[in-house]
């Protein structure tokens, strides 16, 4: 497979899970994107997203706060930043949540290199909402 032009300088992933945010980061870093990780949704935020990410991809489900809370909460804080959640546990309530609060794409767990890379293009052209399945 051929290496995609970097849709975003700067990309955040937020996850609970060490392992995931490894295997994001090194995955991302492989396209040539400048990635950043966290354990939580307030690690991101205490850090300031503003602080030149481009895009979040989060984990839906989260100790302290969620990632659709994560999302709700930047946009009452008025970011527009793209936001893809992640989950092994892709509800229909919880997807129609994420797409009504702003996400730009859900993915369910465990998903492909490409899906990932899919999202971040649609997310990086403010296209619609899409699910990936």
């Amino acid at each position: 497979m051929s290496y995609p032009e970097p849709q975003f300088s700067s990309i955040a992933i937020v996850d609970d899970d060490e392992a995931v945010r490894v295997g994001l980061r090194s995955l991302l870093r492989s396209y040539g994107y400048q990635v950043e990780v966290y354990d939580s949704a307030l690690a991101l935020l205490a850090a300031g997203v503003m602080r030149g990410h481009h895009c979040i991809i989060t984990d839906l489900q989260m100790p302290g706060m969620s990632g659709i809370e994560l999302l709700e909460q930047l946009r009452r804080d008025g970011s527009q930043l793209p936001v893809i959640l992640m989950t092994a546990f892709p509800e229909a309530a919880l997807r129609k949540r994420a797409f009504q609060s702003g996400a730009s794409c859900f993915l369910s767990k465990p998903f492909e290199a490409n899906e990932l890379l899919l999202c971040l293009k649609q997310a990086s052209g403010n296209s619609t909402n899409q699910a990936r399945e």
